[in-house]
């Protein structure tokens, strides 16, 4: 294959991948929107109504930024780009400007999935808070612990992603009205293996914690011959849920760094860039759905002080609250 066969088959995978990224954001913000109007606008607002909101809009901002950088709609992804057919200009500065806000929106499509994965895995943090009661060891504990999480992703996005020597963009042009930009991996993939390690532990540490309260519920229930309570399954399963999407969006951020196919290194970034970002949204709404269809005696209680977790037998109603 060409050179110019290659670069049109690289653009033909960008624009392909982009549009389906746009379809999919889309076509699930359309089905979700009525629910959330109902159970996050209309209703009384908690701490996990403003969470939804974050991981809901952020991640519809950070993706289509993602969807349409590059070559879907040209910006240039490079710092500078050497203009030889072009004097020295006010046309010249004019494209040294454009290029610095490509790169600019390139860095920021970085940072803001770290902010993301944050936003993700401070709703782990604050649902095992409620899980255990809200305990305040509980959540010192694990925000302590989160704490060297933040300032890990924000080391990598240096040191990775901010770094032209570890990574370098180029512009494409196959014709002067055909362009496009891509990137170029220089460490190898160990680096950002590596660094995901501390972030998969902690994930596992949270993990471990929601089926230790579940095991806990499902054996007193059990002694009480009475059956579990299903917004503690449901939220220990989301438990689980998250932290596969987690550990697989590290895997394929660190394989990026691989010397990919074009076709594989593109159908990574469609899955890191719409699985995360659709299934976090969902698994919030999820509960406040089952809530409303099981007409819960506690709706109009915050789950901080909803007694459905800890009911006797017989004031035990399955609900809980939109602040989960």
């Amino acid at each position: 294959m060409s050179g110019l066969e290659k670069s049109l088959y690289a653009l033909h995978w960008n624009n392909i991948v982009s549009v389906a990224i746009i379809t999919l954001i889309s076509y699930d913000y359309m089905l979700q929107f009525e629910k959330e109007v109902t159970f996050v606008w209309e209703r009384r607002w908690s701490v996990m109504s403003y969470l939804y909101l974050a991981v809901r809009y952020f991640g519809i901002v950070h993706v289509m930024i993602c969807a349409i950088w590059g070559g879907l709609i040209y910006i240039p992804e490079a710092p500078y780009v050497r203009i030889v057919s072009i004097s020295y200009s006010t046309e010249t500065s004019l494209a040294h400007h454009e290029i610095e806000i490509g790169y600019g929106m390139f860095l920021f499509m970085k940072w803001s999935f770290s902010v993301y994965l944050c936003l993700a895995e401070f709703i782990l943090i604050w649902r095992l808070y409620v899980l255990y009661n809200q305990s305040k060891f509980i959540l010192y504990l694990l925000l302590g612990l989160f704490l060297p999480i933040v300032a890990l992703y924000i080391w990598v996005n240096i040191w990775l992603w901010s770094r032209p020597s570890a990574i370098s963009v180029q512009e494409i042009i196959i014709t002067p009205n055909i362009k496009y930009c891509t990137t170029f991996y220089h460490i190898g993939v160990m680096p950002a293996l590596y660094a995901s390690i501390p972030v998969i532990c902690y994930d596992i540490f949270l993990v471990v914690l929601a089926i230790a309260v579940l095991r806990k519920h499902l054996k007193e229930r059990k002694e009480l011959e009475m059956k579990p309570n299903t917004y503690v399954v449901m939220i220990v399963r989301h438990h689980v849920i998250y932290f596969v999407l987690n550990l697989a969006s590290h895997i394929f951020m660190a394989i990026l760094w691989a010397n990919l196919s074009t076709a594989v290194r593109y159908l990574v970034l469609l899955f890191k860039d719409t699985a995360p970002l659709i299934i976090a949204p969902r698994l919030i709404i999820s509960i406040w759905d089952t809530h409303a269809k099981n007409n819960c005696v506690y709706v109009s209680t915050t789950f901080e002080d909803c007694v459905c977790l800890t009911s006797p037998p017989e004031l035990e109603q399955p609900g809980i609250d939109s602040c989960v």
